[in-house]
């Protein structure tokens, strides 16, 4: 983890160095790819990027807009993560965090985790919002 007062960019090598997830070998050779914004796009990104062999997928806002006008069946690549974060916010238990054991908090992003889940689900009948 790296502190919220530095930009994402300054980081961009430590974060990639800290990824431990461990993965099973592929029978053929698979390519690594990375998305990411367009504030990773300087030549030092691209070089950390590159370095830890990653295939970058670094697109700005506007040419990805483009893109989509082309093609409106194409999914963006990026802010996936930022939607997650947005689901959760909703839940303002979890926003301000009240909970004092860990296990509690655990327990109620779990929850939100699942009733998210849940929400995707289409349903002839909507069982969450009443």
């Amino acid at each position: 983890m790296t502190g919220a007062n530095a930009h994402d960019v300054t980081q961009l090598e430590a974060v990639l160095d800290a990824i431990v997830v461990k993965r099973p070998r592929p029978k053929q050779r698979r390519s690594r790819h990375l998305c990411a914004d367009a504030g990773y796009q300087g030549r030092n990104a691209m070089r950390i990027i590159l370095a830890h062999g990653y295939i970058p997928h670094v697109v700005g806002r506007k040419s990805e807009a483009q893109q989509k006008k082309r093609d409106p069946k194409k999914k963006a690549r990026r802010w996936v993560v930022e939607a997650c974060h947005g689901w959760f916010n909703r839940f303002r238990k979890l926003l301000v965090r009240y909970e004092k054991l860990e296990h509690t908090f655990l327990a109620l992003n779990h929850l939100a985790a699942a009733i998210i889940a849940l929400r995707k689900i289409v349903l002839p009948v909507n069982i969450i919002y009443g």
